[in-house]
């Protein structure tokens, strides 16, 4: 009676986890949501700016259905478009990237990369991202060149390593960046310094959100800072959150919108809208974008 009894949970246990190894591979992962936030940045009377925030597409060239949708975000009217890196996992993928952001291109945008903008996926035991201190293994090279000339052919910022002043909804914007510091090629000392005055905003930007880098951009008075890199955990516990952001930012932080601590800036970080390629699976934490509505203090 007890083994029967033994059999018929480990049956039960074993259809569970089926299902919802099954929802998160071929239902969640596909969920797209848009995010909203406000941010209260900007002086008083200022009229209300909007910023969409793109990070961690990880485009694999068949994955039609990402591609209109974020291609639909033109809708949401940005006044800038800001993209935190990881935009493929494949060397095939560029065509991909550029069909999603093509309607995107004609707003003001700035971008960074990612280690997967360089380098492409391998194969890794997700129990790895656990693990603080694991070596990366960079796999085969992708055609960031060519990605990175269609942003900057059309206008958008390259803020790796980079510091620059441009225009988006009647506004000047001073924007710092830094390539990611998750593969060692960030420089925020080649571009640190305080805030520009007479500048209406500053946005500090990078792919991983870790702390040698937003540590230094608070401190220099950028008043919001964007990142992706997290996936959010992408695999979440309900109730609980995030169980590793594979940086040193607290798993409290893994998304969304918070303070930075011991300053006055804030800081988004996006849970992204892709995947590895070797584990495309999110559980209790959808793929997403957002729209953060600047407004006054």
């Amino acid at each position: 009676m007890r083994k029967r009894s033994l059999i018929s949970a480990a049956a039960a246990l074993a259809a569970v986890g089926g299902a919802t190894f099954a929802y998160a591979s071929l239902v969640e992962r596909n969920l797209f949501t848009l995010r909203r936030f406000d941010v209260p940045v900007l002086d008083p009377d200022a009229e209300p700016l909007r910023i969409l925030h793109l990070s961690d597409l990880h485009m694999m060239p068949d994955q039609r259905r990402k591609q209109e949708w974020v291609a639909g975000l033109i809708g949401t009217d940005p006044d800038l478009v800001i993209v935190t890196g990881d935009n493929m996992a494949s060397p095939y993928a560029v065509p991909g990237v550029l069909r999603a952001l093509e309607p995107l291109l004609d707003v003001p945008g700035a971008f960074v990369f990612g280690s997967n903008d360089y380098t492409g996926p391998v194969f890794k035991n997700p129990l790895q991202y656990l693990l603080p201190d694991r070596e990366y293994v960079h796999g085969v090279e992708l055609p960031y060149d060519d990605l990175r000339a269609a942003f900057t052919d059309a206008g958008w910022a390259d803020l790796n390593n980079a510091r620059t002043v441009l225009k988006a909804g009647g506004r000047s914007i001073e924007l710092v960046g830094v390539d990611d510091p998750h593969v060692e090629r960030d420089d925020y000392p080649s571009v640190a310094g305080p805030i520009s005055a007479g500048v209406d905003l500053h946005l500090g930007v990078t792919h991983t959100p870790a702390s040698r880098v937003l540590e230094p951009m608070a401190a220099d008075g950028f008043e919001l800072l964007l990142a992706g890199h997290t996936h959010g955990g992408q695999v979440c516990v309900p109730g609980y959150g995030a169980l590793t952001t594979n940086c040193d930012l607290p798993t409290r932080m893994a998304k969304g919108l918070h303070r930075w601590p011991g300053s006055d800036s804030w800081l988004h970080v996006s849970a992204g809208l892709g995947t590895h390629p070797t584990a495309p699976i999110r559980f209790a934490c959808r793929p997403e974008a957002s729209i953060l509505t600047l407004i006054p203090r």
